[in-house]
């Protein structure tokens, strides 16, 4: 895979062996990325993003504690509180066989040492005269790693899988305030709001903001 990452002054290409590490990969034809390997990169040295085709047992308890804390940050992501950890896990398995189908990316944001910090996934258009599109969802990361650039980067990579896919055309939505400054900072277009689409974690309804990007260019 080829994957971007976000420096100071916008989306700069890195490192164009995502192929050959694919192919290579033991795990699962897993290809891995390691921020590493550019040291001018404006994210966590130990940052490595992952596209799971399968999730392990260990990934999914992972992805479990990340979704759990957003939820029980405030986000509203599709579920209420309280969410407990089967119902979360419930969540990522159904994600993680999606996965496998071939209906969407799953990606995870690790440390070194492989603990999830963060998720993103592309989930591709179900209708057949919309070859062209998918949607973002689940951009995840936990709160004691934000502020990071790791957003930034889950978001980058999964512009990149749209477009090696032949996706030209991404959709999203949002009900935080964060994650708008940063698709606006990354070129995403906002389209308006609509209100009372959902509820907060806790009750009570929010609005959500649709915003979409075309892509340009040669993964």
């Amino acid at each position: 895979m080829i994957f971007h990452a976000i420096k100071a002054g916008g989306v700069d290409t890195l490192i164009e062996r995502y192929t050959r590490a694919a192919r290579g990969a033991g795990n699962r034809g897993q290809a891995i990325w390691s921020a590493e390997e550019d040291p001018q990169m404006n994210c966590p040295s130990w940052l490595r993003i992952r596209r799971l085709e399968t999730a392990s047992d260990r990934e999914i308890e992972g992805l479990s504690d990340v979704l759990r804390d957003c939820v029980e940050g405030g986000a509203s992501v599709g579920f209420l509180l309280p969410l407990t950890r089967g119902k979360a896990e419930a969540f990522w398995r159904g994600a993680s066989a999606s996965a496998a189908r071939g209906e969407r990316v799953v990606l995870v944001a690790e440390e070194q040492a492989g603990a999830i910090v963060g998720t993103a996934q592309v989930i591709w258009a179900q209708f057949e005269n919309q070859p062209h599109r998918a949607d973002v969802a689940k951009m995840l990361v936990h709160r004691r790693a934000r502020r990071q650039g790791i957003g930034a980067a889950l978001l980058a990579a999964a512009e990149r899988c749209a477009l090696e896919a032949g996706r030209t055309l991404l959709v999203l939505d949002t009900a935080s305030d964060d994650a708008e400054r940063l698709y606006v900072r990354q070129g995403w277009q906002r389209v308006g709001d609509i209100p009372d689409y959902a509820l907060w974690p806790a009750g009570g309804f929010c609005s959500t903001t649709i915003f979409f990007k075309e892509l340009r260019g040669t993964p």
